[in-house]
């Protein structure tokens, strides 16, 4: 028996099939928009159902709109969509804000996975930079930060002469060009981002704790984060296959 578990996200989305040991054996990444077509949205389940899986399918999602679509496009395979916030997500960690409605699956997820490590700090480089805070097992809250490739669109877009660029991470002085001058501009930046907001998380955090990164730019401000970091890219995924294993 297989299984088929996702993540949706504003700008990617990520449908693994899983086997019996809950690990990944097939995963598909591409853009979330491509799931607003039927003829794309079957084409991608017929893959994974090409597998005897299990009829309930989980995601965890922050596009409802998409969610919605994907429960429409496959009606005919009848197959049952769960988003993990349908679930007691009680059962596996203490969420300790006010309203989780508020709070995207993805980072829920990804804090469920974290736990293991008891205290931890998940920075997911996604549209938004997200920080995410697992204290003695229990999530505490996080900081949400503008997303690099977003800022870097939006600079372009909205300028008429500034270009889009790709970050180079060897920035040893300000910039000569144009570009450079970007590249020091979103490097240096986003260096003095991300390190004062892990300052400002664990100054008072007395205790051994986990740095974990994800997303589009884990391994490359790996480089530039002063403390000692770990970059797993399938810690959402990991964290919904969790959520299936032990509550469906």
């Amino acid at each position: 028996m297989y299984y088929i578990v996702g993540d949706i996200g504003n700008t990617s989305t990520r449908i693994c099939l899983l086997n019996k040991k809950f690990t990944i054996t097939k995963s598909i990444i591409c853009d979330t928009k491509k799931f607003f077509n039927k003829s794309y949205t079957r084409k991608i389940f017929k893959k994974l159902l090409k597998n005897k899986v299990r009829k309930e399918i989980l995601f965890s999602s922050v596009v409802p709109s998409v969610l919605k679509k994907i429960k429409k496009n496959i009606k005919e395979f009848k197959l049952k969509i769960i988003e993990i916030k349908k679930l007691n997500l009680k059962k596996l960690i203490k969420i300790n804000i006010k309203n989780i409605s508020q709070l995207g699956s993805d980072r829920i997820v990804n804090s469920i996975e974290g736990k293991k490590f008891e205290n931890c700090l998940i920075i997911d480089f996604g549209t938004a930079t997200t920080f995410d805070i697992v204290k003695n097992s229990i999530y505490e809250g996080g900081v949400i930060a503008p997303g690099v490739k977003l800022s870097m669109k939006n600079l372009s877009q909205s300028t008429a002469l500034l270009p889009m660029f790709n970050l180079k991470n060897k920035q040893k002085s300000y910039g000569k060009n144009t570009k450079d001058a970007l590249n020091a501009g979103f490097i240096w930046g986003y260096e003095g981002l991300i390190n004062n907001i892990i300052n400002k998380i664990t100054l008072n955090w007395k205790m051994n704790y986990k740095i974990i990164l994800t997303g589009g730019y884990a391994k490359f401000f790996k480089k530039i984060i002063k403390k000692n970091t770990l970059v797993d890219q399938n810690i959402t995924i990991k964290g919904v296959s969790r959520v299936y294993k032990e509550l469906l």
